[in-house]
Parts: C-alpha cells; structure tokens; sequence
C-alpha cells in the first residue's frame, strides 16, 4: 500500500513551482501602463526599492496556458522602481483565478498573489480586461486595437517581491524577509496597439485607486511566452518590511477600517 502523505524520498522530491514556471506558459496579455503622482509612487515603496526616474505604474490582465493546467486568469497592479542600478517593477497586488496559481507563486517566490477574477476579452477589434476581488472590479480597461506593432526581439524584465511571513505570535515577522529578483524572458507571437480608458475604482481591500492615472502612457495587446526564474538577491531587516505588509494581508477583522 502506498500511503501518499508519507515522506517521499529524494528521487521524488521536486519543485512543480519552478517546473511549470520554467517550461513557458503563452498568455494573451493587456498591459495598460501609465504616469501616476511620483510622491504616491514613492510612499508604497518598501526600502531598500527607489523611485525610478519616471512615476510608472502598470496594469497588467493576463489569460494564461500552462500545459497540464486549467487555463485561468492572472493579473497584477505594479509600479517601476529601482534596486542596486536595477530597473523593475514592484508589484502591489497580484489577483489570481485558481488557488494553484496564487500557492506556488506566494510561498517560492514571495508574490503578493490572491484569489481574484482576472478577465481579458478580444473580440475583434475590441478589447477588454478586468480585475475583481472582494466584489468590486478595482481596475478595468476598455477599448479597442489601433494598429499592428512590429513582434519585439525576446527580452528579460524583472519584478521585485520580498519573501516575509508574519511571527506566529502576531508580533512583526518570523524572520527578516528575503528580497526576490524574479526575472521573466519573454517572447511575443503578436502584439497590437490600444485606445481606450483604464479606470481604477476604490476598494476596501485593494485600494490601487489611490494611484492616480495622470496619463495613460502604452496600451497593448498580445500573446507572450514567458519563463519565469527566481533567486534571492539579499536579506532585509524585518523592521523595513512590517509597515508595508498590509499590502498583502486582506483585514477582514471586525476591527478593521
């Protein structure tokens, strides 16, 4: 009798995480990026991140196929930053359709991920994405497609998450939290211009509303291939990240605001 809850030896031991993120997933992907304040920019920053030299922020509505899984949808409210000379993106909130997609991603990869409804629709020339969570649409774009873009040459971005888990106790964190450079190595079959209007609606649990759209900067459409690496740059000391872990906490207490 095989008892599947038992250890598993080390020929068995594997990270699906990294396998499924490490093969390459094509997506149709509407990425609406834009200006915001650069003082709001800068206060959700968790040090040791910076400011970029332009107040960037991004939307980002995603239809994924990963072989062997469902297909779901995957979002992600981010603003560009800097580390170490490094530009990236630091992501605030990260709606997922499938509680397979938010586990990995969280516990390897320290992503603010949650369980969310993440739509992208192409119907001919018209185009639209949402992000809804906690019954409230917080980010929709709607619009159509302007014009054929040239197909990109492969490129590599990087994103920057902290890896951190609150103390057991409720006190601060259980240790200080690694600082993650996950960098993505793209490849687009097509992509196409937008026009249209992003709108940001307040919510409770994911208030991205409070970042202005100044002006809309780029709005796209496309299907990417991406392959997903992760590795822990540094540490940083606990009392830096503590004040900005609400951002991946929903309060849902009676005492909440």
């Amino acid at each position: 009798m095989t008892v599947r809850y038992a250890a598993r030896g080390p020929e068995q031991l594997r990270s699906r995480e990294v396998e499924k993120t490490s093969v390459g997933a094509w997506s149709t992907v509407l990425v609406a990026t834009f200006e915001t304040d650069p003082d709001i920019l800068a206060s959700v920053l968790p040090p040791p991140l910076e400011p970029s030299s332009r107040p960037l922020a991004k939307a980002t509505f995603a239809r994924v196929d990963i072989p062997g899984l469902p297909t779901f949808g995957a979002g992600s409210f981010s603003v560009q930053c800097t580390h170490d000379g490094t530009v990236g993106y630091y992501c605030l909130v990260m709606p997922m359709s499938t509680e397979q997609s938010v586990i990995g991603g969280r516990e390897t990869f320290g992503e603010p991920k949650k369980i969310g409804q993440v739509t992208v629709d192409v119907d001919g020339d018209a185009i639209r994405g949402s992000m809804t969570r906690m019954g409230v649409t917080f980010a929709e774009f709607a619009g159509h497609t302007t014009e054929n873009l040239e197909v990109p040459a492969p490129e590599t971005r990087t994103d920057f998450y902290f890896k951190a888990l609150p103390a057991p106790d409720g006190k601060g964190l259980d240790s200080d939290p690694s600082l993650v450079y996950c960098t993505r190595e793209e490849t687009v079959r097509w992509v196409k211009r937008c026009d249209g209007e992003l709108v940001l609606r307040d919510s409770r649990f994911d208030p991205v509303a409070d970042l202005p759209v100044r002006s809309l900067v780029e709005v796209t459409v496309g299907e990417r291939n991406s392959i997903q690496r992760g590795r822990i740059h540094s540490t940083v000391p606990a009392e830096w990240i503590v004040p900005f872990m609400h951002q991946r906490y929903d309060d849902l207490s009676p005492l909440g605001d």
